[in-house]
């Protein structure tokens, strides 16, 4: 689904570039101590191959979760706030209507 219509003015650019890099950065950190605590628990081969698919899985999530293109950012806005990675209040600045569109997307 895309939403190739909606205009982003310079200001909500800027704000959606910012909210964008806080939830990324927030995931990857979330993903670090967790590998970090996975990687000081390995005993067997088991351990180190269920690690490597666990990062393979993670990896090919926030591949495809971060997509910074105006037509699909609504929906990844909502997916963030959704998943925790986000506060609607981080995207102060953007107008109603946007908000609004994450908002209700976060309800679904």
């Amino acid at each position: 689904m895309y939403a190739n219509n909606i205009h982003w003015s310079p200001v909500e650019q800027k704000v959606a570039q910012s909210a964008f890099e806080i939830a990324y950065k927030r995931e990857v950190k979330a993903l670090i101590e967790e590998v970090q605590i996975q990687a000081n628990q390995i005993k067997v081969i088991e351990d180190m191959r269920h690690l490597h698919d666990f990062l393979s899985a993670r990896r090919h999530d926030i591949d495809g979760k971060y997509d910074y293109q105006y037509s699909v950012l609504i929906f990844v806005f909502a997916r963030l706030v959704k998943e925790g990675w986000l506060q609607l209040s981080e995207l102060d600045g953007l107008d109603s209507d946007k908000l609004g569109k994450v908002s209700a997307l976060t309800r679904m």
